[in-house]
């Protein structure tokens, strides 16, 4: 039999206080510290491996026990994560409808369009590499694996994952260009064309 045992309970059994937050307070908090890393290892320590030293058996033990290893840590978190706080409060404080509806029509439109086209943008850039023209595939070649063409040589566009699997099964000489989404852009490895 599966029993389901709540946060609320695991407190509740372990004796903890619950804090109460205000609605969205914690979630902000929590963005707020992700911006921040006001709790990362180098700021309050490697709580897994700080756990493992610990030999006490309450609540009060372990708060005595870590705030003698690391006395400032609580301190030094909260002050990483209001600064961010003022700060994300300072940008909420410049939002407006008309700020609302550009970031709306950039996912929904901008985004989206890039996301699905942006096998041109790869093309394109590939063939200013090699100095030549691109086109992208017509219907019946796409069916062969050919997404496009980079001066007069086939390419098929492909995710990183892909290296991995087995190789394509077209007949014609495909050559591949790998790409991999990063932050602010795609990786892009045109090693098999230039």
């Amino acid at each position: 039999m599966k029993i389901k045992i709540s946060f609320e309970e695991i407190r509740r059994y372990l004796d903890i206080e619950t804090f109460d937050f205000p609605r969205y307070v914690s979630p902000l908090i929590n963005l707020a510290n992700q911006y921040a890393q006001g709790t990362r290892p180098r700021i309050v320590g490697q709580m897994s491996e700080l756990i493992q030293e610990f030999e006490g058996k309450t609540l009060p033990e372990w708060e005595k026990w870590y705030l003698e290893k690391k006395p400032d840590a609580i301190r030094n978190a909260t002050e990483k994560i209001v600064q961010m706080l003022k700060n994300l409060k300072n940008a909420i404080n410049k939002i407006d409808k008309t700020i609302v509806e550009q970031w709306v029509r950039d996912l929904v439109i901008v985004k989206t369009y890039m996301g699905l086209r942006f096998q041109d943008a790869i093309l394109k850039k590939g063939a200013e590499l090699k100095g030549t023209d691109y086109r992208l595939s017509e219907r019946d070649e796409e069916s062969r694996g050919i997404d496009g063409y980079i001066g007069h040589i086939p390419v098929s566009i492909k995710p990183h994952t892909y290296e991995a699997k087995a190789a394509l099964p077209e007949k014609i000489a495909i050559k591949i260009i790998f790409y991999k989404k990063v932050n602010g852009g795609v990786e892009v490895d045109y090693g098999e064309i230039l």
